[in-house]
């Protein structure tokens, strides 16, 4: 059948897509900007058709959803709105089901969380309870599973409780590290979504999911470490770490934000686990466990085989406006005795755990700093050692521009008194050679602005200098098998 998918630059979005082209469907992606799809393997599929589409405009979006016969919605706008999130999802799911309605579609098909029920919902559960709520009153039949903690690599729950486990051999943790969940593998997530299309007895179900396992998450710690061959970890557990101080913590020690890290920690206070057998009775499945699903997560991990990430969803700011007000900018260029090729492969390992070539020490500082005041800091993830895609998050910068073996523009996302962008441009010469330029651009915001570039306009020959001979190294030198290098 047609089937629309929103979501799409998100992490399980984008792993659906594939798993329904697998399945003989025609695929209509619904996404913010198109360009953060250029680089997926199945973008060129002639069963796969994309279009530009924020789900703001009922109207318009009941246009493009004609001839769909069942339509996912996997939105979700707490990285891109932050505190306004629950309105946000509120009026999109309204949008989106009056125009499903509008446009025939037979069923919608919607992923949200499972959980505790009655008065004590957390915020961010009553927000995934209430966009259940506004599409079942939209007049189309849907298909809602509540899901536990999905293990996958790339997956903010999988990111979150890898580097806790490398990072502490010594953790002191909230009580809820005691708490009974059911985990579920992103695998068996992506067999119901898909199977629940062929099962009509499915629409209007609510369905809950969770693997085979059910365990407490700081047996999921012990299994992690030994699945990454660490020592035993100790785990002390504290009855005063509320869910905001255990999200402030997560936030420092983890690649994943604070606003992402407190709904996560809030859902982990009572216990998650599937209280009906509605899904198997209706989609008999068998799922896998735990270690199992770990174990696969890491080995994508180690062999640069990320499909999607967290860090890549929600909306991907355009070039900034530089009109008005004072722009600083250090250019800096160097002749590579390589091609074009592999000068940008090089230029590409910058960030994620290779590190930026020079200055390694300043950058995680900054890093830290970053976490300490709300940033992202360092180590977001990415899904491939060398290779990048628009849209994508690089430590504390994200992708706003590439163009293969010519160029890579970077956009500060870190917390400053000012709009930073940091683009490579390689030109080839007649020699045989290229030559690269780097160019970090600056615009500040007030006096606190200017003082900043002052502060950090030492720094740069470490930083940026040794950045492009780093690069300049590593193109004439290229590492004998690329996949080796950390992602």
């Amino acid at each position: 059948m047609r089937v629309a998918v929103t979501g799409v630059s998100g992490y399980v979005g984008g792993r659906l897509v594939p798993t329904l082209l697998e399945r003989g469907h025609d695929v209509l992606c619904l996404v913010r900007n198109p360009r953060k799809l250029d680089d997926r393997h199945w973008r060129s599929d002639p069963k796969v058709e994309v279009v530009a589409d924020d789900v703001s405009d009922a109207d318009q979006l009941a246009a493009k959803l004609k001839g769909v016969e069942a339509a996912y919605y996997l939105i979700h706008s707490m990285q891109a709105t932050g505190s306004r999130y629950a309105e946000e999802d509120r009026r999109l799911a309204e949008t989106f089901a009056r125009a499903a309605k509008a446009a025939g579609v037979k069923r919608i098909v919607y992923l949200g969380g499972l959980g505790e029920m009655g008065p004590n919902l957390s915020e961010h559960l009553s927000s995934r309870r209430e966009v259940e709520r506004v599409l079942a009153e939209g007049g189309v039949p849907v298909t809602t599973f509540r899901a536990a903690m999905i293990i996958g690599s790339g997956s903010a729950s999988f990111e979150i409780l890898r580097y806790l486990v490398e990072r502490l051999p010594i953790m002191v943790t909230p009580r809820w590290v005691k708490t009974e969940s059911q985990p579920v593998a992103i695998s068996d997530v992506l067999y119901w979504l898909v199977e629940c299309l062929d099962v009509p007895e499915t629409a209007g179900q609510t369905l809950e999911i969770g693997g085979k396992d059910i365990v407490q998450y700081r047996e999921l710690m012990r299994i992690m470490a030994e699945e990454l061959e660490l020592g035993r970890r100790i785990i002390i557990p504290l009855p005063v770490l509320t869910p905001g101080l255990s999200s402030g913590w997560i936030g420092l020690v983890t690649p994943v934000s604070y606003r992402i890290a407190r709904p996560l920690a809030e859902g982990l206070r009572n216990r998650v686990v599937v209280t009906n057998d509605l899904t198997q009775r209706l989609m008999p499945h068998e799922t896998i466990g735990v270690r199992e699903a770990i174990h696969r997560a890491l080995v994508r991990v180690k062999g640069n085989d990320v499909p999607t990430t967290w860090s890549a969803a929600g909306p991907v700011p355009g070039d900034p406006d530089w009109a008005g007000g004072t722009v600083f900018k250090d250019q800096r260029t160097i002749d590579v005795g390589a091609a074009p090729g592999s000068v940008y492969r090089a230029v590409c390992r910058v960030g994620g755990g290779h590190g930026w070539y020079s200055g390694d020490i300043l950058w995680q500082i900054r890093g830290w700093m970053d976490k300490l005041v709300g940033g992202p800091g360092l180590r977001r993830g990415r899904r491939h050692a060398e290779q990048v895609g628009y849209g994508e998050a690089l430590d504390f910068w994200r992708v706003i521009g590439v163009e293969k073996d010519k160029s890579l523009k970077l956009l500060a996302e870190m917390k400053l008194p000012g709009t930073a962008t940091l683009d490579f441009a390689l030109d080839p010469l007649a020699s045989g050679t290229t030559r690269l330029t780097m160019t970090a651009m600056f615009r500040p915001k007030g006096i606190f602005g200017l003082l900043y570039w002052y502060l950090v306009v030492p720094f740069h020959n470490i930083v940026f200098g040794g950045m492009l001979r780093g690069i300049k190294r590593a193109a004439e030198n290229p590492p004998a098998d690329a996949s080796r290098v950390k992602a």
